[in-house]
């Protein structure tokens, strides 16, 4: 079974691009934050995690008091990733924290977490107990102004975070995030067409879960997702830089980019559309 690649970009704190800032919240010394959940599935048919805490920390300490929920999370809640695609999100919690270091997060999983394989009709459970137990710690170590918001993008790598226990047939969540600030990244965002054999473009049809790859000009993987029902597809949180994007899927040929495609800080590229061609 080809295992999927799921990006989760579970926390933005919005960072206004502009720089503009809210003269009460400097008075009051405070910033403003929203969560949102993001993703970007691939072969598996729904994974489906339980979040029942989300918390921050802003000091050197490690003890359990040193930790604080977001008052605005309205949980738990369980939230299928592979139907957050292609720009869909979740918005978790949107409130103002003190400003100041924020030191890190962590999110709070249950014991309610499935996991449903491609050709299977009934989940299986999905086991998180570190994550139930402490919480799935991430290290963010940003400076909050007063008065501003700020966003940050979590990659979640499923295909490392996913993990078959043994020849079980049971399978373990250890997750791999990769966090980006959206104030230091971009975004790379385009359709995917199959080509129907005529020459009118209006009659390619969208072309579903084919997989989006982008590589640094080395050939180093950065990220992936797949298209949506629509044929669309996003990648976030990417770091300025020039890019390669390859698509691939079953039948088709490979399509890679013939030129490097440019990513700046806050802006989307827009990468058109593709027509992949059946082998």
């Amino acid at each position: 079974m080809r295992i999927k690649n799921l990006v989760l970009a579970i926390l933005s704190i919005a960072v206004l691009s502009s720089c503009s800032s809210s003269s009460e919240a400097e008075v009051n010394g405070t910033s403003q934050v929203q969560f949102k959940l993001v993703d970007a599935p691939g072969d598996y048919k729904e994974v489906n995690v339980e979040i029942v805490d989300i918390q921050y920390n802003n000091s050197e300490s490690e003890d359990d008091s040193a930790w604080k929920s977001f008052t605005s999370f309205s949980g738990p809640i369980n939230v299928d990733l592979t139907t957050l695609i292609a720009g869909n999100s979740v918005i978790l919690s949107d409130e103002v924290i003190e400003a100041g270091m924020l030191k890190q997060i962590r999110l709070v999983l249950g014991s309610n977490n499935t996991l449903l394989l491609e050709g299977e009709i009934n989940t299986r459970p999905l086991s998180t107990p570190s994550a139930q137990q402490s919480g799935l710690k991430l290290m963010l170590n940003e400076e909050l102004e007063a008065g501003f918001s700020y966003t940050f993008i979590l990659d979640w790598d499923v295909q490392k975070s996913i993990v078959e226990a043994g020849g079980s047939g049971n399978y373990n969540l250890k997750p791999v995030i990769r966090v980006n600030a959206e104030k230091n990244s971009g975004t790379i965002s385009g359709s995917v067409f199959q080509d129907n054999g005529t020459t009118e473009t209006s009659d390619d049809t969208p072309l579903e879960d084919a997989l989006v790859s982008i590589y640094t000009t080395t050939n180093v993987l950065v990220a992936e997702t797949y298209t949506n029902a629509e044929g669309n597809f996003t990648v976030q949180g990417l770091p300025a830089g020039n890019y390669i994007v390859k698509i691939t899927k079953g039948s088709f040929i490979e399509f890679t980019s013939s030129t490097n495609v440019t990513v700046n800080v806050g802006e989307t590229v827009s990468f058109g559309n593709v027509v992949l061609i059946s082998i």
